[in-house]
């Protein structure tokens, strides 16, 4: 089996513009695997800088640096009710960051003139407002001050110059992520007197974007690591494994779609003005299937979601249930609410995943 690093894996070199705080499984293989096939399409050349958002995190660092950043993504899942399978080596990640031991790099990094774009998923507790929260320390502890005071040191090194400004997408599972982070941004400006000139720049120069982020992603797969390294061919310590579905509703200022074009690489990224009738919609199919599968399903003596939609019972109650109780009650296209329906719902029948009925409560 080989190790896998630059000596036995041709890596492309591309400019770093993607800042993203987050170096964890889930962004690994969600953006980080969507970036990647669009610079292998052709339709972007964007190198990613990984910044470890919290303290601590060298044993994970170090795995990367020896990978020389390289890794797979594993995916497997259901299409049109058939198994599917992929296998993708993610070849965008330029670098690994820790702005506490490295914090010039890190400085380097967010004063790049060619950066465009920060990615974030630090976790629902990441986007918090600390009062107080030092914006001289090197870096800030939370990440809305991180956030405040790089900006701030951009808007100084450019002189605020509107084309320096960045486009700043969030990941964080909680409601109106990007648009929350500008606000404690805002918050931290004007309690740090950083002057109107700086707030005007970060409301208009700069772009944050709510979105809403769906794929299962259950990381690395330490019981069948062997197996897969075998089938893969490589020593990787930094596989990440997750299901084949995915969508990416973003939503704010158009200009998005021309910076990150991911639509045009066959991904299933949205954009749209406000995400919130999207989000009510996904929820109201998904997680209102899976409230009115459990006391049922249990009862009949399945365990998993999987189990549920393999008892024909508990297949055919869901299915009504959308089609008659929770699609009408939705004003869009009833073809579209349809097919939108039908994605969410074949994921109930993925074997790869064991979702305990349990754990949904």
């Amino acid at each position: 089996m080989k190790p896998l690093n630059k000596t036995t894996v041709e890596k492309p070199v591309y400019p770093v513009k993607i800042m993203q705080f987050g170096e964890g499984n889930f962004l690994r293989a969600f953006v980080d695997w969507m970036i990647d096939k669009a610079n292998n399409d052709g339709i972007m050349n964007h190198g990613i800088a990984l910044v470890q958002p919290i303290g601590g995190g060298e044993v994970v660092k170090q795995i990367f640096e020896k990978q020389d950043n390289l890794y797979h993504v594993y995916l497997e899942g259901i299409k049109d009710k058939q198994p599917v399978k992929e296998v993708a080596l993610i070849k965008s990640i330029t670098d690994i960051i820790n702005p506490y031991t490295e914090y010039k790099k890190y400085e380097e990094l967010f004063l790049n003139e060619g950066l465009e774009l920060i990615f974030s998923n630090t976790t629902e507790a990441g986007i918090r407002y600390e009062e107080g929260d030092d914006l001289n320390a090197e870096p800030p502890k939370s990440f809305p001050a991180k956030m405040t005071a790089l900006l701030h040191k951009r808007f100084q090194k450019f002189n605020g110059d509107a084309a320096k400004g960045l486009q700043i997408v969030c990941c964080e599972l909680i409601e109106d992520n990007g648009s929350t982070l500008r606000e404690f941004v805002i918050k931290h400006a004007q309690a740090n007197n950083l002057g109107d000139d700086f707030i005007s720049w970060v409301k208009t120069a700069n772009h944050f974007y709510d979105t809403l982020v769906d794929r299962i992603v259950p990381g690395f797969p330490k019981e069948t690591i062997g197996d897969i390294q075998a089938e893969i061919g490589f020593e990787d310590n930094l596989v990440v494994k997750g299901e084949y579905f995915h969508v990416w509703a973003i939503g704010g200022d158009s200009s998005i779609k021309e910076k990150l074009p991911l639509d045009k690489a066959g991904l299933n990224v949205l954009f749209m003005d406000d995400i919130r009738p999207f989000r009510a919609k996904k929820v109201r199919v998904l997680n209102g299937a899976h409230t009115a599968m459990v006391p049922v399903a249990l009862q009949l003596g399945c365990e998993t979601v999987m189990d549920a939609f393999n008892t024909p019972e508990v297949e055919q109650f869901i299915n009504r249930m959308v089609a008659e109780e929770v699609l009408p009650g939705i004003g869009e296209d009833p073809a579209e609410l349809k097919a939108f329906a039908a994605k969410i719902l074949e994921r109930f029948y993925n074997p790869y995943l064991k979702h305990y009925l349990k754990d949904i409560f």
